[in-house]
């Protein structure tokens, strides 16, 4: 929809937008309301308090719903069914114990660490750190020391690739918000040359440097059941564990590759389906770059060919449609793959449509004014877009938790004051996003999810977390912050 006449001034508009953050922020915190009807709910609220036309609302809500949708629920559908498949079938085991093997004892954590990157780019922090669980185990009762060795490398690896790389819905999300739709395959690129030495030094650097000070023994209701993977070998085990229903069990349970008839994928299988789409978006995002170049014929039809095989969901539908028969020949039925599909879609749901309530709520945001009016104060308070919102996010964050949720609400927010600032590039918007998808993982406590899977499962009490996950997640945050922050000054 297109932004209305706004009936208030700048001051009054703000302080509708500074009401409606504070209403969401105690419906999620006080009330416990799911962050999806509550995002719906404040939306609706806020196009009726800035005077949105009646006829008008639900129109309003259901574009920006509906656009954030277009792109997210595609994107990370097909990533979640890839993820799935190459855990059920022991992919995730054999990755990780293949690099183990040929990075050594000494750098098992960058082994794990490298391994939890590449698995991250498909699935879930919170999905796939807890099949990394197992195996983080088994590495440490095998090798010895603090588990926080092993595991906040791993667990760290996931974190920054949910929330720096597409097709994670919050960097996708806020790049379709600020304007990146088409060039998903750049935010990939940046997010990934940015994640890398974020995790090495936030993740990596910081979990030696904390294991050496802080030592949290293998917790002993798994001392029994890793015993089988101390080997190392190539097969699978019990031990791979799938997502748990929710955060509050006892472990991980069972995963399905326990009864998984075929032998796993090899590690050169794994690799191509890992790679298969980051190939295809990069040789559409490397075409585009050569046309506008002028070095090769846009128009030509192999360019547009191979330009469309490499668009972000045409690349990741064709590595689901790849996976599918090399990882399920042998191992599954057809219907069988159709399950576990089914199985992998059921619970992003949630974060799906929380990511497109986000979008709604952004929407509203442009049609009523409110991010005009936020964009003009902060021209005026000559607060650097990217610095502004890395702030907001930051502070959504610690007031609610979810990191989606700060991810889209911040994009939103700014989304106006980015379309106003004039001269920023492609690179410059995908700065802007890391700093959003920063800020929204930085400071993670009580009130995160995270914080409670990683520090119940590691066998932490909360001061121990707080000095260990939080921290952590905090440096990863300013860390990606200023990598961002130097990008968006020099390049």
């Amino acid at each position: 929809m297109d932004t209305v006449e706004p009936a208030y001034g700048t001051g009054t508009l703000l302080l509708i937008a500074a009401a409606a953050v504070a209403l969401l922020l105690l419906l999620i915190i006080r009330f416990k309301l799911h962050a999806f009807p509550a995002l719906v709910l404040v939306s609706a609220l806020t196009a009726v308090a800035t005077r949105v036309p009646t006829g008008e609302i639900v129109d309003t809500l259901t574009s920006g719903f509906g656009s954030t949708l277009a792109s997210v629920a595609l994107l990370v559908g097909f990533g979640v069914i890839i993820g799935k498949l190459l855990e059920v079938t022991g992919g995730a085991k054999v990755l990780a114990d293949t690099l183990i093997a040929r990075f050594g004892e000494q750098r098992a954590p960058l082994a794990l660490g490298i391994a939890s990157l590449l698995f991250g780019f498909p699935i879930f922090f919170d999905a796939g750190f807890v099949v990394f669980l197992p195996i983080i185990f088994a590495v440490a009762r095998r090798f010895g020391g603090s588990v926080l060795r092993y595991a906040l490398p791993s667990a760290g690896a996931f974190a920054i690739m949910h929330a720096f790389v597409p097709p994670h819905p919050g960097p996708v999300a806020a790049g379709e918000l600020l304007g990146l739709g088409a060039n998903i395959g750049v935010l990939i690129l940046v997010g990934t040359v940015i994640a890398v030495p974020t995790w090495f030094v936030s993740a990596y650097l910081f979990g030696l440097w904390a294991a050496r000070r802080i030592d949290v023994p293998l917790p002993a209701e798994w001392a029994g059941r890793v015993a089988a993977n101390v080997g190392g070998g190539q097969g699978r085990s019990a031990g791979t564990g799938g997502a748990p229903a929710t955060a509050t069990g006892d472990g991980p349970a069972a995963s399905e590759s326990d009864d998984l008839p075929g032998p796993p994928p090899s590690f050169g299988t794994v690799l191509f389906i890992l790679l298969l789409p980051l190939v295809l978006i990069f040789l559409n995002t490397g075409l585009n770059t050569l046309a506008t170049a002028g070095t090769v014929d846009g128009d030509a039809g192999w360019v547009q060919t191979l330009r469309l095989i490499g668009q972000t969901p045409i690349a990741l539908l064709i590595a689901v449609l790849v996976a599918m028969v090399v990882l399920g020949r042998g191992r599954f039925s057809r219907g069988k793959v159709e399950d576990l599909a089914n199985g992998a879609l059921g619970p992003v749901c949630a974060v799906i449509l929380i990511t497109g309530a986000g979008g709604m709520f952004g929407g509203v945001l442009r049609a009523s004014g409110i991010g005009q009016a936020l964009s003009d104060t902060l021209a005026e308070t000559g607060l650097p877009v990217i610095v502004a919102a890395f702030v907001i996010s930051l502070g959504l964050r610690v007031a609610q938790g979810s990191a989606t949720v700060a991810l889209t609400t911040t994009a939103g927010l700014i989304a106006p004051t980015v379309e106003a600032t004039g001269g920023l590039t492609t690179l410059d918007l995908c700065f802007i996003v890391i700093a959003i998808a920063a800020g929204a993982t930085a400071l993670s406590h009580v009130n995160d999810s995270g914080f409670w899977l990683v520090g119940r499962f590691l066998g932490m009490d909360v001061p121990t977390t707080l000095r260990t996950w939080t921290v952590m997640e905090t440096i990863i945050g300013f860390v990606g912050f200023g990598l961002a922050f130097v990008g968006y000054l020099v390049l």
